[in-house]
């Protein structure tokens, strides 16, 4: 194994816009800023909403659909 090819594995801090700080290690060298999180992500807080954009699934239906199938 080659030596001195690699980059350094060092700790970082990766702070969140809604104010989470997180330690880990990472090879980016720096700290990070993040956008969301898991403490302020929709998907993880629960808080997840489906939206149905103006009808698209009937749409979709009624153009695909099979004449005298109903």
């Amino acid at each position: 194994m080659k030596k001195d090819i690699h980059p350094n594995y060092v700790e970082i801090t990766a702070t969140c816009s809604c104010g989470n700080v997180i330690k880990t290690h990472s090879t980016v060298g720096h700290d990070l800023n993040l956008d969301v999180c898991g403490k302020c992500h929709p998907f993880f807080t629960g808080k997840q909403r489906v939206v149905d954009t103006g009808g698209r699934v009937e749409r979709f239906n009624k153009r695909f659909s099979i004449p005298g199938s109903k």
